[in-house]
């Protein structure tokens, strides 16, 4: 018996889930090293808070739509959750500056940004109308989320060390972009499809970045950039390709 549009979709959203499952976690050996340390001095607070804000945008989108969201809705519920635990975890060890910024960072986009966002689109519009305004602003968001690995690229062609860019990493990060591209396609959401066209491009060349210099003598940086806190952004940013219609992100 062939399988139906709806049947595929399902299938590449599952392997979507399990890839941006991993995804979500690969950020733990950079916490177990802030709990070592007990600091989280020279790492960055900025993906996670971005990453939380991705996956709050996403439930939303799903809970509006109702219609073919379950594989949204658990995954980006994990996002939530994980993301919550790595932020709390920061702000625990982070030195009093680094907390506070977080935390206003927190506020401005997490609290009152996504409230103003929800309060809009809940009593301006409704129906498909609401549907779309969601669905364009989780688009355009992660579109921009996507220039992020320009900064990673940006590195290993000024360095000729892909130190910051583990070839696995962009693999299943390219692989993550294509299921969740063929699930956004075969269930007709360009909302979530046409961002991880860009997911896969990116992936793409990243893998070819990385065949070109992963042989090259390394280039030392003018500014020292701490390993860690590279990587974290590079995982964390990409991870927001873990979402259905980013992520980044990541590992």
């Amino acid at each position: 018996m062939a399988m139906t549009r709806e049947s595929w979709a399902f299938v590449f959203g599952l392997i979507g889930n399990v890839i941006s499952f991993a995804v979500f976690l690969s950020p733990i050996p950079t916490f177990y090293q802030i709990y070592k340390k007990k600091t989280s001095e020279g790492f960055q607070s900025l993906p996670y808070v971005v990453a939380l804000f991705s996956a709050m945008l996403w439930i939303y989108y799903a809970l509006v739509k109702k219609d073919a969201a379950l594989l949204l809705i658990t995954i980006n519920t994990f996002g939530i959750v994980v993301e919550t635990a790595y932020l709390a975890i920061f702000l625990f060890y982070a030195p009093k500056k680094a907390r506070f910024s977080t935390i206003k960072l927190l506020l401005l986009l997490n609290v009152f940004g996504f409230g103003a966002m929800l309060l809009a689109t809940m009593y301006l519009s409704k129906g498909a109308k609401r549907l779309a305004i969601i669905g364009w602003i989780c688009l355009v968001f992660n579109i921009s989320v996507f220039a992020a690995p320009l900064f990673i690229m940006r590195k290993v062609i000024k360095t000729r060390s892909v130190e910051y860019m583990p070839f696995t990493l962009s693999f299943f990060l390219t692989i993550n972009a294509v299921m969740w591209f063929f699930y956004g396609l075969l269930l007709k959401d360009y909302y979530i499809a046409l961002p991880n066209t860009l997911g896969f491009l990116f992936g793409i060349i990243q893998m070819v970045l990385y065949l070109m210099y992963r042989n090259a003598t390394p280039l030392p940086l003018q500014e020292p950039v701490k390993a860690q806190e590279l990587n974290a952004h590079n995982i964390d940013v990409l991870k927001i390709d873990a979402h259905p219609g980013s992520a980044l992100p990541k590992l």
